[in-house]
């Protein structure tokens, strides 16, 4: 049995402004304005194998009933809701998930899955979930590796080792590598050995926990002294704020997985996206003849390549290429889809300079 570990804490600042702090992309209907959000996706997809235990959800507080929302529309009643007081980056995160997980059993294997990813092949992606945790029974990490499908320097890379004795399909990790820059990104795709980071792990509770006491002390310690002193409110498991607030706000990749020698990686071939840019979102949407992706009122003469949102208002334009232009109620998003990775810079600045984000505009994209 496989308990899901699915972390709901992301801010999504890469797709501003339709993803807000108190709003974010997890909670945003991207692809269609009637259908399911990534979280309610993600919750959706572990109905599809009897294996799936009741999910662990770690979330931000203040994206609680936002979360308690999707969690009753999805029919699915999870192991616990719990909820971050603060911000602390992924390896918190995961750590509280599996310490959660260990106390309901000792045995207990974790798929750790982010809630702001979109699958397209959902039953090839259960099958790759069940053959990770096959590899992590033998004491592996194990890292869900994606085939690059272009030079993306949004993501991490991993490099292919060697087959793994007695694995079907998996590898060893020969190294890691972040966030390269494009001239880098093309020589890994071009070699064929480097796989994208997809975020996606799966572990026995007890084996990662080991990692992070040895290689993350101050997390670990952190982690188990907020669930210690957790409450319970209304529902939520409510971790404490002094304890959390001391975990070092790093993610599980530089606190743990890049340095132990546990990790294993299984390529996954499942049409996965994490929808992190809006020239990834363009890739996943439905496209014109002229490779336009349009959602909302707009009227397109002579462009092509471009990703058109409207909300409220006619977006018209004549003789551009390769454009991002999201309009909403409060913000006008105009960018260059090559440099759609910078977004989240901007909405630095904005912060930066005491211009909020807009979150008054989270309504316009709520279910009622």
């Amino acid at each position: 049995m496989i308990i899901p570990a699915i972390l709901s804490g992301g801010s999504g600042t890469r797709l501003w402004p339709l993803s807000r702090a108190l709003y974010p992309k997890q909670f945003v209907r991207l692809l269609d304005g009637n259908g399911s959000n990534l979280l309610g996706a993600t919750l959706d997809r572990l109905a599809l194998s009897d294996t799936f235990k009741a999910p662990i959800i770690v979330c931000n507080d203040e994206h609680r009933f936002l979360v308690r929302e999707e969690v009753q529309r999805s029919g699915i009643e999870p192991q616990c809701i719990i909820l971050e007081p603060v911000a602390r980056n992924t390896a918190a995160a995961v750590t509280v998930a599996a310490l959660a997980a260990e106390q309901h059993s000792p045995d207990a294997v974790l798929a750790v899955m982010p809630a702001d990813h979109m699958v397209a092949d959902e039953k090839r992606f259960v099958e790759a979930i069940h053959a990770a945790a096959r590899v992590a029974e033998t004491g592996k990490i194990v890292l869900l590796g994606i085939t690059p499908s272009g030079a993306n320097t949004g993501y991490g890379y991993i490099r292919q080792g060697a087959p793994l004795a007695g694995s079907v399909g998996g590898y060893t990790v020969d190294d890691f590598r972040e966030k390269p820059d494009r001239e880098t990104a093309e020589a890994y795709v071009t070699s064929g050995s480097y796989f994208w980071n997809s975020g996606l792990f799966v572990f026995r509770a007890s084996v990662f926990l080991d990692e992070v006491q040895r290689l993350a002390p101050s997390v670990f310690e952190a982690a188990s002294l907020a669930l210690e002193k957790a409450s319970e409110d209304l529902g939520f498991m409510r971790l404490d704020r002094t304890a959390f607030a001391n975990a070092p706000n790093i993610s599980v990749d530089y606190a743990v997985i890049e340095k132990t020698g546990a990790a294993a990686m299984l390529p996954l071939d499942a049409g996965w996206s994490d929808v992190g840019s809006w020239s990834s979102l363009w890739e996943v949407q439905p496209r014109d003849e002229r490779e336009n992706a349009v959602q909302g009122d707009a009227m397109l003469l002579d462009t092509s390549g471009c990703y058109v949102h409207s909300e409220r208002s006619l977006v018209a334009t004549i003789g551009v290429r390769n454009l991002v232009i999201v309009e909403t109620s409060d913000a006008l998003l105009v960018a260059d889809k090559a440099q759609s990775q910078d977004v989240s810079k901007l909405v630095t600045l904005l912060r930066r300079s005491n211009r909020k984000e807009g979150d008054q505009h989270l309504r316009c994209h709520r279910p009622w």
